[in-house]
């Protein structure tokens, strides 16, 4: 049976990280929006308080709240900066997420255990130029060479790139297997020759995150660093990404959650024909609407979740997560300009941000059309249920 109170350490979690926020990430979003940068300060706050490893059991250095509990602290960071939430998100949800699903016991206390305590910075790279939604379509290569591998090829649009430590990176191994055996993961330390990260991205949302190119050029890493079974990078891929999706939705619900608080607040102050627009029934619609988003997104989060600590099958459920939560905050936050009129329209206004930074969960950790292909196939394989 699913029960859907939160437990008291739950709610301690998102009262502390809510206090967090309020105090220490809020104040900064605009900057960091602005600057293109999450300061280093910020960062080493959110480390001390173990933001980057709740996920993960004690014994690696984590908090030990399983995926509920990280989706709560996803969901109160977003209240406060989209950007800050998708670097978390980055490290934890798939980059060191990898390690901790098919590293071996070495690997996760050398590896895992830093990246949890926020010693060290995680990224994911799989997607590259002719290879986005179409993963398998990866030509990043390793080749054996003695005890190493050589791995020569470029990954773009990585979060975290060009601050992060270790990188989980994929590449082939064999390219007539394709997909099906053909491609294995490896956990990357930046600091190997060969490595380089080229260029942070300018975009339109997110920016304070630092997407990246990285160019990997003759460089050589251990066999000691193959993560999970050879050969199997595709499916190591396939299960952090169900992770990712469901820690993206909770950021959804809680960027959600924030833009009918300002909203709300804005409608009962805002006169406009002798008395408050929170009076007028077009606008009460609105509200209406997108509270509903947000039960709905909330639901199915947190459901899902539930799924995946029970260690249940939940990829069905992780791509509907992320495809409804993403198509309903973009509802939500369109709402919330129009509400706001010209001031959801002004940089000063927070608004603005959260329309600019909502636009690439539709894209980020597969595409809402991907997601819509994954649903479609489990549903022709098995039903409903």
């Amino acid at each position: 049976m699913i029960e859907f109170t939160f437990t008291e350490e739950q709610n301690m979690l998102r009262d502390m990280v809510r206090k967090f926020v309020d105090q220490e990430v809020r104040p900064l979003a605009r900057q960091i929006d602005e600057e293109e940068e999450i300061p280093e300060d910020l960062i080493k706050k959110m480390a001390e308080l173990g933001f980057f490893g709740i996920v993960f059991p004690e014994e690696y250095g984590g908090a030990g709240m399983e995926e509920i509990g990280y989706c709560i602290l996803m969901e109160e960071v977003a209240r406060g900066c989209g950007s800050t939430t998708v670097m978390i998100g980055a490290h934890q949800s798939i980059g060191a997420m990898a390690i901790y699903l098919d590293g071996t016991e070495e690997q996760r206390k050398k590896y895992l255990v830093p990246l949890a305590r926020g010693e060290k910075i995680a990224a994911f790279a799989l997607t590259e130029a002719n290879a986005g939604s179409d993963a398998a379509a990866i030509q990043t290569t390793a080749v054996r060479d003695r005890d190493d591998y050589v791995l020569n090829g470029e990954k773009i649009f990585i979060t975290n790139g060009s601050i992060a430590d270790i990188v989980s990176v994929f590449a082939v191994t064999d390219k007539a297997l394709g997909a099906r055996g053909g491609v294995t993961t490896f956990i990357v330390e930046a600091d190997t020759p060969g490595f380089k990260a080229e260029k942070d991205d300018h975009k339109m949302g997110i920016r304070g995150t630092r997407t990246s190119t990285l160019v990997f050029e003759d460089m050589r890493i251990p066999k000691e660093n193959v993560l999970g079974r050879f050969g199997a990078g595709f499916l190591t891929a396939m299960k952090t990404l169900d992770v990712g999706r469901l820690s993206l939705g909770a950021g959804c619900v809680g960027a959600g959650k924030e833009l009918i608080d300002l909203s709300t607040q804005h409608a009962k102050t805002r006169v406009q024909f002798g008395k408050p627009i929170a009076e007028q029934e077009a606008i009460q619609w609105m509200l209406a609407e997108m509270a509903a988003e947000v039960y709905a997104m909330e639901s199915l989060v947190y459901r899902a979740a539930w799924m995946c600590d029970q260690k249940m099958r939940y990829s069905r459920e992780a791509a509907i997560a992320k495809m409804y939560c993403t198509e309903a905050l973009d509802r939500i936050v369109d709402k919330a300009v129009q509400i706001h009129g010209g001031m959801g329209y002004m940089q000063e206004y927070p608004i603005e941000r959260m329309y600019r930074d909502s636009r690439i969960n539709r894209i980020f950790e597969g595409t809402n059309e991907i997601q819509r292909m994954i649903i479609a196939r489990d549903v022709i394989k098995k039903g409903r249920y």
